[in-house]
Formats: structure tokens, sequence, C-alpha cells
């Protein structure tokens, strides 16, 4: 049964801005389980803006922007999974494409994993030719071109 607490109508969905540790947990739980919690972690988290969805003032999303001369990436998207597929990691990525637009972004880009492509092409990015392999997994990389 669908748990009420769990709706986009729910009036205690909050976005914002956090710290780099703050999202370690989360990236750990969904992302790299079996690895150390240093396996999640970036060189470049200190340089990063983090951010979290926050349902009924519990974290329940989060993700990473960095940016270079307009360009920005997001990085280390996740939802726990309790959480997935009813909408809330889509209002967070909504949310970070609104204000990277804001400040001007010619170009937003992300590392996916090929199995999410689907995803990522609802918020208009698009598949590259640029392939890898991290840990068995294949990953694509998309973008979304502004100016």
């Amino acid at each position: 049964m669908f748990d009420k607490k769990y709706s986009l109508s729910d009036k205690k969905l909050i976005v914002k801005q956090i710290t780099s540790t703050e999202t370690l947990q989360i990236r750990h739980k969904v992302m790299w389980p079996s690895k150390p919690i240093s396996f999640i972690m970036l060189p470049n988290d200190k340089n990063g803006r983090h951010f979290g969805l926050f349902v009924n003032d519990k974290i329940t999303s989060v993700i990473s922007i960095f940016e270079e001369n307009n360009v920005f990436q997001f990085r280390k998207f996740a939802t726990l999974k309790e959480y997935q597929g009813l909408g809330y990691g889509s209002l967070l990525l909504k949310k970070i494409i609104a204000i990277i637009k804001k400040e001007n972004a010619t170009k937003l880009w992300c590392n996916a994993r090929v199995e999410k492509i689907k995803f990522y092409e609802n918020f208009g990015l698009k598949s590259t030719h640029k392939k890898f392999k991290k840990e068995e997994i294949n990953y694509v990389i998309l973008e979304q071109i502004y100016k």
C-alpha cells in the first residue's frame, strides 16, 4: 500500500544546501555499500555544493554539483531505496537544474550508469559517445548544452 508520507503532495518537502559530510551516509548506502565509506568520498568535495531533499525532516536524496567556467557537473546523486521511484530524486534534480540555469550555466553533465540513461533523458540530458567502466558497472557521460 502506498504510504502517504511518501507522497509528493506532502507539504514537508524541502531542498536545501548541506555539507559534503551530510551526503556520505546516503551515498554509501545507495551507491557502494560493500565498499569502505572512503570509496564514495570525492577529492574535490570541499569545492562542491551539496544539496539534500528532506521529506518530513528526513534526508532522503542527495546530490553534489561542481562548477568550472559555467559548466556544471552533478555527481553522487542518490536516493534512499525506500524513496526511489516516488519522484523525490526527480524533484531534487529539477531544483538543481533551476539553480544552475539562474547561474548562467552553459552546460550540465554527469557520469550515469547505463541503466539510468532514460531517467536523465527526461531532464533533457543526451548521451555522448564517451563511455567507461568502474567496478564492473558501465557508465556513459550525458550532457545538456544551454548556450
